[in-house]
C-alpha cells in the first residue's frame, strides 16, 4: 500500500504529468476560496473595482478627453486588465512551492508541476474574468467591437507570459535572498502602476517621457493591445516583438536559475532564525 506504480512509456509519463498538473492547478484556483466559482467571482470583483476606481479618477481629473477616441471602457480594460494579469502572474509564480517545500515529498510532484499549475490557474481565472466582464459590458452597457480580437487576445497572453517570466526569475532568486526578493517584487508591482503606461497613451507622450517607459515590456504590450483594439489608433513608439523576445530570454534565465537552485536546495533554508 506504500508503493506506487511508475509509468515507463513516454506517453504514460506525459499523461501522468498532465494529470498531476491539472490537479495542482485546481488546488491553486481553490486556494482563494474552497468554491472555485467564488474564487473566480472574487477575481472579477477585483477587476471591476480597479476599473471603477480609474473610471471615476479619469472623470474627476478631467483627463478622459486624453484617452483614445472610441469605447472608454475598452480603453480602461486594455490597461487595467493587462496590468492585473501581468502582476498576478508574477506573484503567483514567485509564491509557488520550492524544492524544499513539503509538497515536494509526494512522488509525482515536482517544481515544474508547481510552476505550471500556478501559471495555468492564473491564466484560467483571468480569462474567465475577462470574458464575463466583456459579456456584461456587451449586453448591459453597449455593444463591444474589437478591431482585431486575435491580436488583442495575443497581447493578453503576452502580458500573462511576461509576468510568468518575471516571476520565474524572482522564484529562482528567492531561496538565496528571500527578504531582498520580497522587496524587489513590491518595487516592481508599485513601479508598474505608472511604468506600465495603463493611464497614458504612448502616442500622446513627449519623446523624453517615452524613453522613460519603453524599457518595460508591459508598456509595449498595453500600447500594442490598444492598437489591436481600436481601429483609429496606430502605435508609433512600441512593438510587440520586444516583449516577446524579452519574455523568452527571461524564461530561459529563470529556468536555468531554478535548475541551479534545485541542485543546491537545502531544507535548512526554510528554518526560522
Amino acid at each position: 500500500m506504500f508503493q506506487t506504480t511508475k509509468p515507463t512509456s513516454t506517453w504514460a509519463l506525459f499523461f501522468n504529468f498532465l494529470g498531476v498538473t491539472y490537479h495542482a492547478s485546481v488546488r491553486r484556483v481553490r486556494q482563494t476560496h474552497g468554491n472555485a466559482m467564488v474564487a473566480i467571482g472574487l477575481s472579477i470583483m477585483q477587476s471591476l473595482l480597479f476599473v471603477a476606481a480609474f473610471y471615476f479618477m479619469f472623470n474627476l481629473l478631467g483627463t478622459r478627453t486624453m484617452a483614445i477616441r472610441g469605447d472608454f471602457m475598452l480603453y480602461l480594460l486594455t490597461g487595467i486588465f493587462l496590468y492585473l494579469s501581468h502582476i498576478q502572474a508574477v506573484t503567483a509564480i514567485m509564491r509557488t512551492d520550492g524544492p524544499t517545500s513539503s509538497m515536494m515529498q509526494h512522488a509525482p510532484m515536482n517544481t515544474l508541476v508547481s510552476i505550471l499549475s500556478a501559471a495555468l490557474s492564473t491564466l484560467y481565472v483571468k480569462t474567465i474574468s475577462l470574458l464575463v466582464i466583456l459579456f456584461c459590458l456587451h449586453t448591459l452597457v453597449s455593444p463591444i467591437e474589437l478591431h482585431d480580437w486575435a491580436g488583442a487576445f495575443m497581447m493578453f497572453l503576452l502580458a500573462w507570459g511576461s509576468g510568468c517570466a518575471v516571476g520565474l526569475i524572482l522564484l529562482a532568486l528567492k531561496p538565496w535572498a528571500p527578504d531582498v526578493v520580497a522587496i524587489l517584487q513590491l518595487i516592481y508591482v508599485r513601479a508598474n502602476m505608472i511604468a506600465s503606461g495603463k493611464m497614458f497613451v504612448a502616442n500622446m507622450m513627449p519623446s523624453f517621457m517615452v524613453s522613460m517607459f519603453d524599457w518595460n515590456p508591459l508598456f509595449h504590450i498595453i500600447d500594442q493591445a490598444r492598437g489591436f483594439t481600436f481601429v483609429n489608433y496606430f502605435p508609433h513608439y512600441t512593438n510587440w516583438q520586444y516583449p516577446l523576445y524579452a519574455t523568452l530570454v527571461l524564461i530561459l534565465l529563470g529556468t536555468l536559475g531554478d535548475f541551479y537552485t534545485r541542485k543546491h536546495a537545502s531544507v535548512s533554508w526554510d528554518a526560522k532564525r
